[in-house]
């Protein structure tokens, strides 16, 4: 696979370059944040070679590649010009201007999150992987009291101890502001004068105002909102400050403001909630050992899922620094992981699909690895019964990591690979993260071996066959796939009507990709006379955009049909266009759905042609009408069966 084209196929896809404000990455995920949604062509992302899956949660819009994400990831940025945190500087900036979506407050948290902690995570890892080495070699011999392990130590700490430097340049991509001037102020922070003075603990005051000695050092929350108020203050100074000593000025407000109220205010109250919620989950795990790590283990792929699954990472960075282990995430997270590739393993053995089997084969090992996310996406997601069996191996797994008290002592995403991370004071905890592992695989390769699953068709792409249930192949598929051929012969015809007057076009002649490439779907194109659109069936508006450009009707046959009023209409944000249903209503073949100005439209330079797309076609049989034919609204436009 060729990443490096991948990066340019998609980002058109993106709406390109201009339409990209964030840009992050992490394992095996592209992780986008757009100035303008509609422009995002997501299907057609999708169907792109080299994606394994789309998932839009926590506030971003996630592209998951797989384990060479990287090479993606610098394909896009270097097209942006060299700028991953925000869109690049050569469009007109219009986009930027234009409102974003509005996020829920816990959509918002999980999102700020995501972007702040995903540029630190190989530092995270990087350091754990060292301490695990160092675990190692001490079992090997290396005196503890050594300069070597003094020196290898103090490497392995350096990103939990400056943290706040590292989380200040991922909270500024988040809140869009100077990224130097950010890491300063977490290192004012950290600066060796104010430990000095946190490790005397005599009482200091700011213009009178009184400070709390707070030791920030391997702290999360603190510097995150930090950074947050500092992007108001920088707003502040850039709208305030004259241009001619901008330079100048500009900085000296920022930090003379937002340090102070760092130091005075939110760094205490950001170490009062670290303190609040370490407590709490201590006082969990005192009470039920268990708890944690099954919920972790049973539900790790959901919060993957819906992007919610760095929630609890700031929790767990916390525990490492404080008492040097955590409960919260790790112990889990490897039950889960273990889990999960067991259940996939168990596919790449009982599938008859050659296809399938090599890629449960390769991404079930990368899960046993700790890399997770091309065996959720690419396998037991779509079969649905091993994404069962990989939640019961790991809530299974994850019970026994609890009871017997599992921690990890390194940040670093757990599987095989990372055992070393469990190798610490008590030398029977990676005896028991072993034993997780066999119970959490065993749990769910059984499961699956068991339960079974809907097999995939021999030369599909995914879809498992109805006739070719847990596994079975052969005579009964082959069955399976007569009773769909009869199903699909016995299926009465629809009739599609015109729901335009106007000139038909074939869809290769549009000039859009997405349409003449039959992306979203097959059907017809109509060059619009008369700007009234009416429905072409009896059916359900299944989807009426806010900019009413496109409307989604699912006839009473289960024909599902897409009419989309012109090329990038979308950017008109519903000027010059009237609807005149909503979406759930049922509706009547020649009901009036939408009117819009075609003239104006055009003088807006808008093309008005207007795909009529049969999006399941795959499920039918179209017979499209010749191009060049001239259709009035009720007149017959295609037929499918």
């Amino acid at each position: 696979m060729d990443y490096k084209q991948l990066g340019r196929d998609l980002l058109p896809l993106v709406g390109g370059a201009d339409n990209i404000s964030k840009l992050t990455h992490c394992a095996t995920r592209l992780r986008f944040e757009f100035c303008d949604r509609s422009k995002v062509d997501e299907e057609g992302i999708k169907g792109t070679p080299g994606v394994i899956s789309v998932v839009e949660k926590g506030g971003q819009f996630q592209v998951v590649v797989g384990n060479d994400v990287p090479i993606t990831y610098r394909v896009l940025v270097n097209e942006m010009g060299g700028t991953p945190g925000k869109a690049s500087s050569g469009g007109s900036g219009k986009e930027a201007e234009e409102p974003k979506e509005k996020q829920s407050i816990i959509t918002g948290i999980i999102s700020a999150i995501s972007t702040t902690f995903t540029p630190v995570i190989p530092a995270l890892v990087g350091g754990g992987m060292i301490k695990a080495v160092l675990s190692i070699l001490v079992l090997l011999g290396l005196d503890d009291s050594s300069s070597t392990y003094g020196l290898l130590n103090l490497i392995s700490d350096a990103a939990f101890y400056f943290m706040p430097v590292l989380l200040a340049y991922g909270a500024s991509i988040k809140f869009e502001c100077n990224s130097v001037l950010a890491m300063t102020l977490a290192c004012a922070l950290l600066h060796p004068s104010w430990s000095a003075m946190v490790g005397e603990g005599a009482p200091i005051d700011f213009f009178h105002i009184p400070v709390k000695l707070v030791d920030y050092s391997s702290s999360v929350i603190p510097i995150i909102l930090s950074i947050w108020v500092m992007s108001y203050v920088e707003k502040f100074a850039e709208r305030y400050t004259p241009s001619i000593i901008k330079f100048f000025l500009k900085p000296l407000i920022i930090l003379f403001i937002s340090a102070p109220i760092a130091l005075i205010v939110i760094g205490p109250f950001g170490s009062f909630l670290n303190s609040l919620i370490e407590s709490g989950a201590n006082a969990i795990n005192a009470r039920a050992s268990w708890l944690l790590p099954m919920l972790m283990g049973a539900f790790q792929p959901f919060l993957v899922l819906t992007g919610t699954a760095w929630a609890m990472t700031p929790i767990a960075t916390v525990q490492i620094s404080s008492l040097g282990y955590e409960i919260v995430n790790g112990p889990g997270m490897l039950a889960s992981n273990i889990a999960q590739g067991g259940a996939t393993l168990a596919v790449a053995l009982k599938t008859k699909n050659q296809q399938l089997k090599q890629l449960a084969s390769s991404s079930g090992f990368t899960a046993v690895m700790g890399i997770t996310e091309p065996c959720l996406y690419g396998v037991i997601l779509p079969l649905k019964k091993p994404f069962i069996a990989s939640m019961i191996g790991g809530g299974i797994g994850g019970i026994y990591a609890g009871i017997s008290g599992l921690v990890r002592y390194a940040f670093v995403s757990p599987g095989l690979a990372a055992l070393p991370a469990f190798i610490g004071e008590n030398p029977m905890n990676i005896v028991h993260a072993v034993i997780t592992c066999v119970i959490s695989f065993a749990a769910a390769f059984i499961t699956v071996w068991v339960m079974g699953f809907d097999d995939v068709e021999s030369g599909g792409k995914g879809k498992p066959s109805k006739g070719a249930k847990e596994g079975k192949t052969g005579e009964g598929a082959k069955e399976g796939e007569a009773v769909k051929a009869e199903k699909k012969a016995l299926r009465k015809e629809v009739k599609v009507a015109s729901p335009l007057k106007g000139e038909t076009v074939p869809l290769d002649q549009v000039n859009d990709a997405v349409f003449s490439q039959k992306i979203l779907g097959d059907g017809i194109a109509i060059i619009p006379e008369e700007g009234k659109v009416f429905s072409p069936v009896n059916g359900t508006v299944s989807a009426l955009f806010e900019t009413k450009h496109a409307i989604g009707i699912t006839s009473e046959d289960g024909l599902e049909l897409l009419i989309h009023i012109g090329i990038d209409t979308v950017n008109l944000q519903g000027k010059y266009f009237t609807a005149h249903t909503e979406a759930g209503k049922k509706v009547k073949q020649g009901e009036l759905l939408v009117s819009f100005d075609q003239e104006a439209i055009r003088r807006e330079g808008y093309d008005t042609v207007t795909p009529v797309l049969a999006a399941n076609i795959a499920e039918f049989t179209a017979l499209k009408l010749q191009a060049g034919e001239r259709v009035s609204p009720g007149e017959p436009l295609f037929t499918v069966q």
